[in-house]
């Protein structure tokens, strides 16, 4: 835990970013931040100080490093469905070269450690296996495939003692009030009573909440057995689509969907809206990679964490779930 080092976090006004950065100042550190964006006026104590500024900007992230501890590397360019070929540049640009930037001016300005926020992403499907630390990666998109390089960054760098500097979060699907995506979606789907399951359902997912996330950036960051070391983060189970789905309708106090559509005929229809879309140069309103996405398994082991960190997750699914409700009813975005 912190007593009084200044601690840097990029990314800070990302869907996680505020949390980390509460979370780092009730543990007594100070916290300097560099993000893209201005902040919300009220978001965090006056004693943050606040950086407008580019991770890909050398400059920028130079005048940041200077005199800091550790760093919370969060800023990303994150995952969006089937992304088109034109995105990849950028993905390179701020996933990569950013990390790049930012672990090189920590190891020019003497930090003792970065925690980098990495993805289960670059595990790919499960295909039926449960894959720990040791599974080879094989990142199928250009989020995942950047991240994946952007992790061997981190992993090689070295402080000034010929030590690891760096430690790799590879997080599970994170949810909570602020976090969009698809579980956002598909939870605002369920309140509404208009969403039809795909499949059998019995397909895996691998999720943490946002708290939990938090907790853990804090331990990594101060325990000596962290730098050099790659550890997956989730709530320490797998569940079901079909278990997710219940969980959320319990929580919504809905009626569970009682039918689910075959995920391969929708497949073939989504390709055929895909393909004639793109031959009129439209944007189809559903893709082939929204239904792999949904279809996929994603089975992925916890326990390295647990096991030599003693990192032990607060939040089931069921607890998760109630409260994101919660929040979210209170924010009006539910």
């Amino acid at each position: 835990m912190c007593s009084q080092p200044l601690v840097l976090v990029t990314g800070a006004t990302g869907a996680v970013g505020p949390r980390v950065v509460e979370e780092l100042c009730h543990s007594g550190c100070r916290i300097r931040t560099l993000s893209l964006d201005p902040l919300p006026k009220g978001l965090w104590p006056d004693s943050v100080e606040v950086r407008i500024g580019d991770v890909t900007n050398t400059y920028d992230v130079q005048a940041a490093m200077e005199g800091i501890e550790s760093v919370i590397h969060l800023a990303a360019l994150l995952h969006i469905v089937n992304p088109p070929p034109s995105l990849c540049g950028m993905y390179e640009r701020v996933n990569v070269g950013g990390t790049a930037t930012v672990v090189n001016a920590a190891v020019e300005a003497g930090a003792r450690r970065v925690v980098f926020f990495s993805t289960i992403a670059v595990y790919g499907d499960s295909e039926g296996r449960i894959l720990t630390e040791d599974s080879p990666p094989h990142p199928e998109t250009f989020y995942a495939q950047t991240k994946h390089t952007a992790e061997q960054i981190v992993l090689n760098a070295r402080r000034s003692d010929g030590q690891p500097l760096g430690t790799v979060l590879r997080i599970g699907a994170a949810y909570g009030a602020r976090i969009k995506g698809n579980y956002q979606k598909l939870l605002q789907a369920l309140a509404k009573g208009r969403f039809i399951p795909l499949g059998n359902g019995k397909n895996r997912r691998t999720l943490i909440y946002h708290k939990d996330i938090v907790k853990a950036v804090v331990l990594v960051m101060s325990h000596p057995l962290a730098p050099g070391q790659i550890y997956n983060l989730s709530d320490g189970h797998f569940h079901t689509m079909n278990e997710i789905i219940e969980t959320m309708c319990g929580a919504l106090e809905r009626p569970v969907p009682r039918f689910a559509l075959p995920s391969g005929t929708v497949r073939f229809a989504a390709g055929i809206l895909e393909d004639s879309a793109k031959i009129l140069g439209l944007k189809s309103p559903i893709v082939r990679a929204t239904i792999d996405k949904y279809t996929e398994d994603i089975a992925v082991d916890s326990s390295r964490i647990q096991s030599q960190l003693g990192f032990v997750p607060q939040y089931d699914l069921d607890h998760g779930w109630r409260e994101t409700i919660e929040h979210m009813r209170l924010m009006g975005d539910l």
